[in-house]
């Protein structure tokens, strides 16, 4: 998990938003949590890597664990892999 955080502004629809907020509040997630995981399947689709801030100094997980991870992330937010 992420230790620091930065701040994305955006301009959106309001209606859209508010679609948006309805669609996360129905499913018991945040607007935040489901934005972050979006952008975490993006970078993944994309190959772009990254490091999460805190982890800039633990070794690198192997692939089974990171495999596991992404299977438990999306099982979080409610979707399957």
């Amino acid at each position: 998990m992420e230790l620091k955080t930065a701040r994305l502004t955006l301009l959106i629809d309001p209606n859209k938003k508010a679609a948006f907020e309805r669609l996360c509040a129905q499913l018991d997630l945040t607007p935040s949590q489901v934005v972050r995981q979006m952008i975490r399947d993006y970078l993944a689709q994309h190959g772009a890597a990254y490091v999460p801030s805190g982890e800039e100094d633990k070794p690198a997980p192997s692939k089974a664990a990171r495999s596991k991870a992404g299977a438990a992330r999306a099982v979080k937010v409610g979707r399957k892999r």
